[in-house]
């Protein structure tokens, strides 16, 4: 399929191996769209003690992308910092013309931040709240006045979590992220609906990701991967389809709602995870 033929996609969090990313950027090409890959990091985010898979990063999706016949350029961006985001989107616009889609993909990992909130220190409540949260804000506002001055009839897709929906113990920064992410997604939403925008929301359960690695630290700080994919298994527990959400999954809906067949939906959040929540 060509859905996004002619399109630009902005997405930021890019450089992971096996993240949401990468998935939606190869769904993207293969759907016809030219895109700006962005990442804090060139590598993409690994828990320091696991052993290195060769992977080559934001210049790896890049070289994907081409291979596929499309264009792609690659920045390094802190979406915290509005001075990056400027950066990159200035230089899209000069490469193609116009951004038409951006997914706020990027987001904290985790860290510090799971334990429970009486432990949970304000260092890292902000990292994790001034990341997905401020983060998103400032990439869609920044897209999203480039949409409104060059008149494009364009697409903000966020990457939000079934724990915007849904309170879990030890995930207090986290969940208040995710919750505030789409309440932002709904306020937007109906701001933008006039001139043709549609903001929508993507909530997915847990993913075997890079984001689950930390699940295979032990106390002294070794990576144990029989322990992460003991920890997987458990997670996959109570999942009416069976299994973990993959990034094709969250690629699939991206690509729908940045393409016409999703023109008509606007200020949802649509859950990927196997039946898990209903609401």
């Amino acid at each position: 399929m060509t859905r996004l033929a002619g399109k630009v996609a902005m997405i930021t969090g890019c450089a992971g191996e096996r993240g949401f990313g990468r998935g939606i950027a190869r769904r993207f090409a293969d759907e016809g769209a030219d895109l700006v890959l962005t990442d804090i990091f060139p590598l993409g985010v690994r828990v320091p003690t696991k052993p290195l898979t060769g992977w080559g990063g934001l210049d790896a999706v890049a070289e994907e992308i081409h291979a596929t016949g499309r264009r792609a350029i690659t920045a390094l961006v802190d979406i915290r910092s509005a001075r990056d985001i400027e950066a990159a989107v200035e230089r899209g616009v000069s490469t193609f013309g116009r951004i038409d889609i951006l997914v706020n993909n990027a987001a904290a990992p985790a860290g510090s931040d799971r334990v429970p909130v009486v432990d949970l220190s304000e260092d890292a409540w902000d990292a994790v709240i001034d990341t997905n949260l401020k983060g998103t804000f400032l990439c869609a506002k920044i897209v999203g006045a480039m949409m409104l001055r060059g008149g494009v009839r364009g697409r903000i897709i966020n990457i939000a979590s079934t724990s915007g929906k849904r309170g879990s113990a030890e995930l207090a920064a986290y969940c208040a992220s995710k919750f505030g992410l789409i309440g932002f997604t709904q306020s937007l939403a109906m701001e933008m609906a006039s001139a043709g925008i549609t903001v929508n929301a993507i909530c997915p359960g847990a993913a075997d990701t890079e984001r689950l690695d930390y699940l295979g630290r032990r106390p002294d700080g070794a990576f144990d991967a029989q322990q992460r994919a003991e920890a997987v298994s458990r997670e996959a527990i109570g999942i009416p389809l069976g299994r973990l959400v993959t990034p094709a999954d969250v690629a699939a809906v991206a690509a729908f709602l940045a393409s016409e067949d999703g023109g008509f939906l606007t200020g949802q959040a649509i859950n990927v995870d196997g039946g898990r929540i209903t609401h």
